[in-house]
């Protein structure tokens, strides 16, 4: 079949605006999406810049605006898309070339609530792992699945007005640690997250939720960081 793709580029090194291209090239309804821009930046042309590793849903690096949709491009289907497809980069973020943004404002907010395990330091290294019982598991289960992708936090319109908002892909990495029955830190990570740029700048629009390609529900994990720090119940 035909495939008809409208691609917002952008050189700053010849452009002063960012402009749509049209592009043609044959495809089967099965290809994604992914395989499609290949195509393009492997045969028609190569100046085409865009970030992909994994190509299956696991590494998180193409995250693009599809349609006017937060979407994997290794995810999305060539059937199951209207044409032309058009494909732009992720809002909120610094545009750097095409569908290239610059990540570093993504994962400041990601590192700013700390999201590793933290334990007493006073306790003794234990003989083998921490246990933890299936049901203390499940409490955090969802927020586990999180591959940084950034396609929540960039169709957030609050991380696209306020520059010190985490956005929600930091509160998704915070829930998993909170709510974690062998971590020390979830009291220090609520305080951060009722600052100024925390949970409590959500207005539960749902857009991070209806962006995950993983099916998080981040609105959910938001709300429930911004209970625990309302009344302590961690």
């Amino acid at each position: 079949m035909d495939v008809k793709l409208r691609l917002l580029r952008y050189n700053p090194e010849k452009d002063s605006e960012p402009h749509f291209e049209d592009y043609t090239l044959e495809a089967d309804p099965m290809d994604r999406l992914l395989d499609c821009l290949h195509e393009v930046k492997w045969k028609q042309d190569s100046s085409l810049a865009l970030r992909r590793s994994c190509a299956h849903g696991i590494c998180g690096s193409d995250a693009m605006i599809v349609n006017g949709v937060n979407r994997l491009a290794c995810k999305v289907l060539i059937k199951d898309l209207s044409q032309p497809i058009t494909v732009e980069p992720i809002k909120g973020l610094p545009h750097i070339k095409d569908f290239i943004v610059d990540m570093e404002p993504f994962f400041a907010g990601y590192k700013e609530v700390k999201p590793w395990l933290i334990v007493d330091e006073d306790e003794k290294e234990p003989p083998r792992e921490r246990i933890q019982s299936p049901e203390d598991r499940a409490r955090y289960d969802d927020t586990t699945k999180c591959i940084l992708c950034a396609a929540c936090t960039t169709a957030c319109p609050i991380y696209w007005a306020d520059g010190k908002y985490v956005g929600p892909a930091a509160i998704v990495n915070a829930h998993r640690f909170i709510f974690d029955s062998r971590d020390t830190g979830g009291r220090e990570r609520l305080e951060i997250l009722s600052g100024k740029g925390g949970a409590f700048k959500c207005r539960t629009a749902f857009n991070c939720t209806d962006a995950c390609p993983r099916g998080i529900k981040v609105t959910l994990a938001i709300q429930e960081v911004k209970r625990a720090a309302l009344y302590d119940s961690i």
